[in-house]
């Protein structure tokens, strides 16, 4: 019985040690916002949608609006790819860039399951989705930005209720647990591999999947 008391007490440090959320910063003030609550992004991101969509299809049909918003989704799809993996996981080894890296990601890898550091704080995507905008405003203008942007918050919305739901909750349905397990696999087996949480898809068209060939993990 000692082992298995032993075994048990293990299995609660770790489980302890992954919801864990340590102090990012000296500052109450700034630490505070480097957590927040799972709702705050649908109740600042799905109103904006909302409003991207109303003055979108004020100036086009249905159907222009929904191939606008398509696209926006599917950029937004390109965009949480890349920036897992090209800025989450640039990973300097010491100094200010280690430092950086551990704020911006390094900490959710280490503490994946910390039920307030599993979106991302209005401090950091609300500005980020202005300059996003104002990008999109400059290249396509006024008549097919809001579409578009509409799309791309809506897709950023669905990323951060998917990354959420896949660490704190059991899924049962088909796809849901194949998001699931590709994601795990990224944390607990291979972090240079499986960096689309909503869209997998991207890992297998760059050949960064965390499946090989039937399923089979794959190797460093």
């Amino acid at each position: 019985m000692a082992w298995a008391e032993e075994m048990s007490e293990q299995s609660q440090r770790r489980t302890d040690v992954l919801r864990a959320s340590p102090p990012m910063f000296e500052s109450r003030l700034l630490d505070s916002l480097s957590r927040v609550h799972p709702v705050v992004p649908v109740l600042i991101f799905a109103p904006a949608s909302v409003a991207l969509a109303g003055w979108s299809l004020s100036r086009h049909s249905v159907a222009v609006f929904l191939g606008l918003a398509a696209g926006g989704y599917a950029l937004w799809t390109l965009f949480e790819y890349w920036l897992h993996r090209v800025v989450f996981h640039f990973e300097p080894q010491q100094g200010l860039g280690a430092r950086m890296h551990w704020i911006i990601h390094g900490v959710h890898h280490d503490h994946p399951n910390d039920p307030l550091r599993l979106v991302m704080p209005p401090a950091v995507s609300v500005p980020l989705a202005a300059l996003v905008f104002a990008v999109l405003y400059l290249i396509l203008g006024s008549d097919l930005a809001p579409g578009v942007a509409g799309g791309f918050f809506a897709g950023y919305l669905v990323y951060d209720m998917t990354h959420y739901y896949l660490h704190h909750f059991r899924p049962r349905g088909r796809l849901s647990r194949i998001l699931r397990e590709r994601h795990m696999r990224h944390h607990f087996q291979d972090e240079t591999r499986g960096f689309g949480i909503s869209a997998p898809y991207w890992d297998d068209i760059f050949g960064t999947s965390s499946r090989s060939r039937r399923g089979e993990p794959s190797r460093k």
